[in-house]
């Protein structure tokens, strides 16, 4: 060790801040080098002199507790936001977790609504073909509503509109989204309209419309029955239709 790199390391041996090998190599270097030997005599007596002095003052108790107070403070002041801002994650985290869900739920809503209005315009559509209309033909609601006695779980409700220019043509079972409905079959001038029935819980609602590929639909519920009305007639026929069957039902 040279007396250039014994300046590097002086400071780190007085402050004990040199590893095993690098100190017994510096104590090595200085039993040959009086030089150095005496610049680490000197820098000791430097310290001692300062140690000795007396130039520092220990600070007031009193300023000892407001400085640890204040230390407290901040740490319960972070530690509090540290809370609010892991608090305000999880909110974002449940508000966008619940627009996902509802985004999700609609999109499923929208694809198993648009199923459904294919499946009754279709059955509607395959009751056209001949022989395929009515399992029981009458203009008779007593003959109709009878007639489903026994063939389903629930008793639809069938009445004849003759009077307001939708008479009554008879009935058939169907299926609408895997399970067997009613089939009510109604006149409107040479068209038929097909109204499927099935039970349906909840809160009556007025329902929607739509039209595809040429046949207009209607769709609603009056809080005891899934009601779904289609035919190639106009929408406002297929409305009134809508209007007498839920006066009737009420």
């Amino acid at each position: 060790m040279t007396c250039d790199t014994m300046k590097t390391v002086l400071h780190g041996y007085l402050d004990g801040e040199l590893d095993a090998a690098r100190a017994a190599e510096f104590e090595a270097h200085l039993e040959g080098c009086p030089q150095c030997l005496a610049e680490l005599e000197s820098q000791e007596t430097l310290r001692t002199s300062i140690r000795n002095a007396g130039l520092f003052e220990r600070a007031p108790s009193a300023l000892r507790q407001r400085v640890l107070a204040s230390t407290n403070v901040a740490a319960r002041r972070d530690a509090k936001q540290a809370e609010w801002s892991w608090l305000a994650w999880a909110a974002c985290f449940l508000v966008l977790l619940y627009a996902g869900w509802q985004v999700a739920r609609d999109s499923f809503a929208r694809r198993t609504d648009g199923a459904l209005t294919t499946q009754v315009i279709d059955d509607h559509i395959r009751s056209l073909q001949p022989g395929h209309l009515s399992d029981v033909i009458s203009t008779d609601q007593h003959t109709v509503k009878p007639w489903f006695d026994g063939k389903l779980d629930f008793a639809p409700p069938v009445t004849d509109f003759t009077e307001q220019g939708f008479p009554l043509q008879g009935g058939r079972l169907d299926v609408v989204d895997g399970r067997t409905v009613a089939a009510l079959v109604y006149g409107r001038r040479k068209h038929f309209i097909n109204v499927f029935v099935w039970p349906k819980t909840g809160a009556a609602s007025a329902g929607e419309s739509g039209s595809r590929n040429g046949y207009n639909w209607e769709r609603w519920n009056d809080g005891r029955f899934e009601m779904w009305a289609v035919s190639d007639v106009s929408a406002g026929d297929l409305q009134q239709l809508q209007e007498l069957l839920q006066r009737q039902n009420h």
